[in-house]
């Protein structure tokens, strides 16, 4: 997937390479994300993809100390989509009892309650890497009260539309700049939320760092939740003794050399270079 142009964020060029090549097909799914698509129907041993995006980034306007308690009362009006559970969003028991543990209930206003979540799951959860997997539920990280951006993100939606606040996953990437006070592991892919409100639109919630979504977050792709929007999907036919390495880079523009660059212009986010061994295969980056 490639990353999306909208908000304070516009991707300025982006470049797919192949290895096997193979002729790529582009099209933007019924969520809006733009999907390179490719098929390598000979036999091979192995699978590169190496995606390079440029992205300039804005500063993001000020949000308000707060809106007007009638806030809810717009939403309840309006009809919106993102508001029903997803494959990785249902409620459980245990999800029950944190939204009682964290008095997740209709107060305030919904900015109010969105800053107060964000920032109660970043203290109830530990970051733990091998503690879940890209297909775990939300229990498993209920239950160890640790995990990653995506398990944090899924916790999150979930408590929030059966509120009736329209949110939404994002995956991507966050530039660290090495802050000692990130969570999230350098060189890696990226998740968090977003919430549409009123007069404000799509404003981003990023739990794992307990931080408002800004100009060092990068969208690549938008879903119900991470089974919409997976860095890479497809399938193979071959072995089935396979094993796939990715890495991620993500710089800003004066820190990286490169013949296409614009010198001092945005972040270079450089998306995974996946290598996958097989013999035969379809892949979606």
């Amino acid at each position: 997937m490639e990353p999306r142009t909208e908000g304070i964020q516009r991707c300025l060029s982006f470049k797919l390479t192949l290895n096997p090549t193979a002729n790529i097909m582009i099209y933007r799914d019924y969520l809006g994300n733009v999907v390179h698509n490719f098929d390598i129907p000979g036999q091979h041993r192995s699978l590169t993809i190496t995606a390079e995006a440029q992205v300039e980034m804005k500063s993001a306007p000020e949000l308000p100390e707060r809106l007007a308690p009638e806030t809810w009362d717009e939403l309840d009006t309006s009809e919106f989509d993102n508001l029903l559970p997803s494959s990785f969003t249902h409620p459980t028991p245990l999800l029950d009892d944190l939204a009682h543990e964290l008095n997740i209930t209709r107060r305030d206003d919904p900015l109010t309650l969105l800053r107060e979540l964000n920032t109660a799951i970043y203290d109830a959860f530990e970051y733990g890497q091998e503690v879940t997997k890209v297909d775990s539920p939300i229990d498993d990280a209920l239950r160890a009260r640790s995990g990653v951006c995506q398990d944090f993100s899924h916790i999150m939606l979930a408590l929030l539309r059966p509120l009736g606040i329209p949110c939404r996953y994002v995956s991507g990437y966050l530039y660290t700049r090495g802050d000692k006070n990130t969570r999230s592991a350098e060189d890696a892919s990226h998740a968090w939320v977003e919430a549409l409100l009123p007069k404000l639109g799509w404003i981003g919630f990023d739990p794992t760092n307990n931080l408002i979504a800004g100009e060092r977050h990068i969208r690549v792709a938008v879903g119900r939740d991470y089974a919409d929007v997976p860095p890479t999907r497809g399938v193979f036919k071959g072995r089935a003794d396979t094993e796939l390495a990715v890495g991620v880079r993500v710089a800003l523009a004066d820190e990286v050399t490169l013949p296409d660059l614009i010198p001092g212009v945005g972040v270079w986010a450089i998306a995974p270079e996946l290598v996958d061994e097989g013999e035969a295969g379809s892949a979606q980056q």
